[in-house]
């Protein structure tokens, strides 16, 4: 199951900074995406889950990424969350290609907790800067 973009439609969407959750897994992709988009709020983040090889297993897509940062870029910047190993490497090489729109950024933040921060606050309508510094602020989060 493929979530929806979470941003389509709207003039409040185009002002909002998209987000690509890129992950191993199409499962844990969307799963992230699916729970940070419902604790944004009624604000419809323009988000995009991207996981899974090109096969449809594990592992990173390179298309599949560059697909999920046009769709969410409505120029406001593109914060790009990965999990692990060749998902940051891929994003890494996408980056340094230019094969990513304009603003995307890979962002250095926990998977899960960063995707939440990131979404939560890209839906208060904050700016590319605010929305990375959010997700990095995962890292320093005390749960005892």
């Amino acid at each position: 199951m493929t979530a929806p973009a979470q941003g389509t439609g709207g003039d409040d969407a185009e002002r909002l900074v998209g987000i690509v959750l890129v992950s191993h897994s199409a499962a844990a992709a969307n799963a992230v995406a699916d729970l940070a988009a419902s604790l944004s709020g009624s604000a419809k983040v323009p988000l995009e889950p991207a996981g899974g090889g090109p096969d449809g297993g594990l592992g990173t897509s390179s298309d599949l990424i560059a697909s999920a940062a046009r769709t969410v870029d409505r120029g406001a910047g593109i914060a790009v969350l990965a999990d692990i190993g060749s998902a940051v490497l891929t994003v890494k090489a996408l980056l340094a290609d230019d094969e990513l729109p304009a603003g995307a950024r890979l962002i250095d933040a926990p998977f899960l907790e960063g995707a939440v921060a990131a979404v939560v606050t890209a839906s208060t309508g904050a700016d590319i800067d605010a929305v990375a510094a959010a997700a990095g602020e995962a890292y320093i989060y005390r749960k005892v």
